[in-house]
């Protein structure tokens, strides 16, 4: 049975990618994160704005996948990417979970 995985990663802005004008982040992310992500397509990416609600993070990215592995790859492609080394963005907390983990702990116990 295949086990589906997510991972929050909890990111702050930096001052750097603020400077940069909106074309510019645009074209970061074409040119940038999006060969590193097609790199890793078992690992699906969501972006998500936090600024407004909390000032632990300025964004949340939730990353869905089957493959710890490639998440692992990823990380470690965005982390050597100016995303992180620039910085342009720095981790705040990554925060695993196992969707629906309970299911398949109650069928465990059930054929047992």
């Amino acid at each position: 049975m295949s086990q589906s995985y997510a991972f929050f990663a909890l990111l702050r802005v930096h001052p750097n990618w603020l400077r940069l004008s909106r074309p510019e982040r645009r074209r970061f992310e074409t040119e940038t994160l999006r060969p590193i992500y097609a790199r890793y397509p078992t690992v699906r990416m969501r972006w998500f704005d936090a600024e407004a609600f909390t000032a632990r993070c300025s964004d949340i990215a939730l990353f869905e996948t089957e493959s710890i592995k490639d998440f692992y790859y990823l990380i470690d492609a965005l982390r050597d990417s100016k995303l992180l080394t620039e910085p342009y963005f720095e981790f705040v907390d990554i925060l695993p979970a196992v969707e629906d983990g309970f299911r398949d702990y109650d069928a465990q116990l059930s054929s047992g």
